[in-house]
């Protein structure tokens, strides 16, 4: 048994008469002669082998393309100032990444190996995911200002010094000279002088011999002395404020970069899979 033609002419053959529905294309067809032995007898046999392609565009189409645009709209959404908007927003794109992941898992056929086109989504619903746990650490470390508590010095050390210079982050000159004149407040021993001080005002008004003019200005000092601590403290509240705003303004950034690295190296990567 032999084949009736040969290669090229049923190649050709086929290409005229194959009819596809868009998603596949008749790549080739080859004819072997061969012979096989069963059983001590030697039998002829005839294989087509047909080569077919997926067309890519449909994928493209449907899937990559806005993919990509889920993802160019998360990224500018690291540019939205309300955490609580943010966070919103990013919950969304990821309910609409959702729904292209469930059609990624219609139209990809059944494979033993994960393709390239389900590792691109998962890696991209990753870095969404952790963009929204990174918008959740931003919003709470704000909301950790409101409790008049300030930033841990570790915290400090590591955010506002290293990671503030590896993401070039610049606090302004007024953010600096109000954190120096808050700083030199907070000696331990100001409390202190400041009661003896008021002690020696009370001691003072006491004494029947001082005259009223050295009564007034020492009731005047008391009172400055009074407005002074007042300001310390609305200082200590400032600082704390604005240190808590620099480190979640630092962390966001430093998210920001980390994305936006990850997604060029997988563009990157995935250009060069497909190329090959």
């Amino acid at each position: 048994m032999l084949a009736r033609s040969n290669s090229s002419v049923v190649n050709q053959n086929s290409m005229d008469v194959f009819v596809g529905k868009g998603d596949w294309s008749l790549q080739a067809v080859t004819v072997y002669n061969t012979m096989y032995a069963a059983d001590g007898v030697a039998y002829s046999q005839v294989i087509y082998s047909m080569y077919v392609k997926r067309a890519p565009i449909v994928y493209v189409i449907n899937l990559i393309i806005p993919a990509c645009f889920l993802v160019f709209l998360d990224i500018a959404s690291m540019f939205i100032q309300s955490y609580s908007e943010r966070l919103g927003f990013k919950i969304t794109i990821v309910l609409g990444f959702s729904v292209l992941l469930l059609i990624l898992n219609d139209m990809l056929p059944s494979s033993d190996h994960t393709p390239m086109l389900g590792i691109f989504c998962c890696i991209c619903m990753t870095m969404m995911v952790l963009s929204i746990i990174g918008t959740i650490f931003a919003s709470f470390m704000l909301e950790q200002s409101t409790t008049n508590s300030s930033v841990p010095p570790w915290l400090r050390t590591l955010v506002l010094k290293h990671l503030a210079y590896v993401v070039c982050f610049r606090k302004d000159a007024s953010s600096d000279d109000l954190v120096t004149l808050v700083m030199a407040d907070k000696d331990p021993d100001s409390d202190k002088k400041m009661e003896r001080q008021e002690e020696k005002v009370r001691t003072v008004e006491m004494d029947v011999d001082v005259n009223k003019e050295v009564k007034l200005l020492k009731r005047l000092l008391l009172e400055i002395l009074k407005i002074h601590k007042e300001l310390t403290l609305a200082r200590n509240k400032t600082e704390a404020v604005t240190d808590w705003t620099m480190v979640a303004q630092i962390m966001d950034r430093l998210m920001l970069y980390l994305y936006l690295i990850t997604v060029f190296l997988i563009f990157v990567i995935m250009i060069c899979v497909w190329a090959i």
